[in-house]
């Protein structure tokens, strides 16, 4: 019996390994696989044979790839987009969006919806998300696709054990269990994750080279977010998503935060924050709860064309960054950094008071070699790292089940 589940253990291991090799690179030959995984070439033969027999891979002759014998190309192996279907959700402040995304990452279908998140009940909010899914399940139903997982990602304070949204600046509410209301409504897995840290999921997929070890992902928007990867993995604190930079102490109290503190690095480097020194207005002023985009566009503008109030509040924001930065190099050393969203168009008129505040610091001793990089669309990578959560789910723990017909896999230990 141990020998039995030992083989089944060694099994489903290879199969892990075989299809994290073709979500990574898409399509690969079995020559490819058996490079990449370290499995046998007999091994990779056996199990991609059971995976195109479930269906779950599919062949395809690759004129690109190197030919065989006689000039025949070899066969490129890829996931197959209608073995399953997951959905990715996103919940931001006065907006919501849903994608129903094939086993292979492909979008079959997109909604979005613009809410009155601040105010809306917890119901409200809950029934919205459930809508908007129930919309994507009875399509992927008429398609035939099967739904296996729902990742549901939301801006704020998110406990992944317990799957709920424990604190966000976009709702009053607190403690809303939106993964038990999902789950009960559709008979779906669901996990909730915070938008952030999705971001930084998204980025390791896309550039594994830049962002392998060590590196964060700022959130500029309406607010200040960060997602942080160390020695490779995704940084959560014990209870609760953590990595909530924007809310780090920068001036004890100090100017007023959407968060109802005072001093956070938010309430100086925020969309709101920007608008709101930018027009001279006290520090202490009810933050804006929504700051256009083209708004912000324009501050930056007149920042660029003259030295005055516009410019000093970015100024001021590239410092509320730079110093938080700076505190957190003190203990992790520097890190690559990419700033994201709409508020990274600004990073002209950032930077340089950015690394001064670094330089100050002690995590500042080597600020000359820290590098950024600038992605002004948040949304695409927030729901890419939503696909990329559930899709592993499913790769690891659905599709690395032992398969009907057991494979000679007993030579290869993971």
């Amino acid at each position: 019996m141990t020998a039995i589940a030992r083989s089944d253990d060694v099994r489903r291991q290879n199969r892990r390994l075989v299809l994290g090799a073709l979500r990574d690179h898409e399509q690969l030959s079995r020559t490819g696989l058996h490079r990449r995984t370290g499995l046998s070439p007999s091994t990779v033969s056996a199990i991609t044979s059971d995976l195109i027999m479930e269906a779950i891979l599919r062949e395809q002759r690759d004129p690109d790839m190197p030919a065989t014998r006689r000039g025949r190309p070899q066969v490129a192996l890829g996931l197959n987009p209608d073995a399953a279907a997951i959905i990715a959700v996103v919940l931001s402040l006065n907006s919501l969006s849903a994608s129903l995304i094939d086993y292979s990452g492909g979008i079959i279908v997109d909604r979005q919806a613009r809410l009155e998140t601040l105010g809306m009940t917890r119901r409200e909010l809950v029934a919205a998300a459930q809508a908007m899914i129930g919309e994507l399940v009875d399509h992927s139903a008429r398609t035939g696709a099967r739904v296996l997982r729902i990742a549901f990602a939301v801006q704020g304070i998110t406990d992944s054990v317990a799957r709920t949204m424990l604190w966000s600046p976009i709702s009053p509410h607190s403690d809303v269990a939106f993964a038990d209301a999902i789950e009960d409504a559709f008979g779906i897995p669901v996990t909730v994750e915070n938008d952030c840290n999705m971001i930084a999921v998204a980025l390791q997929a896309r550039d594994s080279e830049r962002y392998r070890d060590n590196f964060i992902a700022v959130l500029l928007s309406h607010g200040i977010g960060m997602g942080l990867v160390i020695k490779g993995d995704l940084f959560t604190g014990t209870r609760s998503s953590a990595g909530e930079f924007g809310h780090m102490n920068h001036v004890p109290d100090g100017a007023l935060c959407r968060c109802g503190r005072h001093g956070c690095v938010e309430a100086y480097a925020g969309s709101y924050a920007i608008w709101r020194a930018a027009l001279c207005h006290d520090p202490d002023e009810t933050p804006a709860s929504d700051v256009p985009e083209q708004e912000i566009a324009s501050l930056a503008h007149r920042a660029r064309e003259r030295d005055g109030p516009e410019r000093r509040a970015f100024d001021k924001a590239g410092e509320a960054i730079g110093f938080g930065l700076g505190s957190l190099f003190a203990l992790i050393d520097p890190a690559p950094v990419a700033f994201v969203g709409h508020g990274a168009q600004a990073i002209d008129l950032l930077e340089d008071p950015i690394r001064r505040a670094i330089a100050k610091t002690a995590g500042g001793q080597h600020d000359a070699a820290l590098t950024f990089l600038v992605e002004p669309n948040e949304a695409p990578l927030i729901r890419e790292g939503c696909a990329l959560r559930a899709l592993t789910y499913v790769d690891r723990e659905i599709f690395s089940g032992s398969p009907a017909q057991p494979s000679d896999a007993r030579q290869d230990v993971a």
